[in-house]
């Protein structure tokens, strides 16, 4: 009898200072809750843009992260009603194909939506420079993948070859 009473005492003890320590911890964590952004953390998930075209609706409403080495900018889908972005406030951009390496081709099946105060600061990119940027797939209108970028980066301009012409 006397071992049931000192195991029921232990269980007791252990579940108090298991509650202290929550309470505890808990109250520690409050400034680190209170000096976070109002808004909540977005989570991308690192896509390749083909598997994106391959199956728009998958990626739905789907927050997406791209590397790819930019194409050009462009007005490719812009007004268009069903998944409609307005051309006075935002402009798209192309990306390369990545499965193919010798040309550069366009994946046009991805409209990518750029605000055009971002493309206005990255207005010098050439074909080629390596870019990644996240966003929300928010259409699948006409059966491609339609895009809102969040964020935009440069991660490596090419280096144009300059060739400079002599005279004889």
């Amino acid at each position: 009898m006397k071992k049931i009473h000192i195991i029921t005492l232990a269980i007791l003890l252990s579940t108090g200072i298991g509650v202290c320590t929550n309470t505890v911890s808990t109250h520690a964590a409050a400034p680190t809750v209170i000096s976070t952004p109002s808004m909540p953390q977005v989570e991308y998930i690192d896509v390749n843009p083909l598997n994106i075209v391959a199956n728009p609706s998958k990626y739905l409403r789907r927050n997406v992260r791209i590397k790819a080495k930019f194409d050009k900018f462009s007005t490719l889908g812009l007004d268009y009603p069903p998944a409609m972005r307005s051309s006075e406030k935002y402009i798209s951009f192309l990306i390369q194909r990545p499965d193919i390496v010798d040309h550069n081709i366009p994946l046009s099946e991805l409209k990518i939506f750029l605000k055009k105060e971002v493309a206005e600061k990255n207005i010098d990119l050439d074909a080629g420079d390596e870019i990644m940027f996240s966003g929300k797939i928010f259409s699948t209108a006409l059966g491609d993948a339609w895009m809102d970028v969040d964020n935009f980066k440069v991660i490596n301009k090419i280096k144009k070859d300059t060739k400079t012409t002599t005279q004889e």
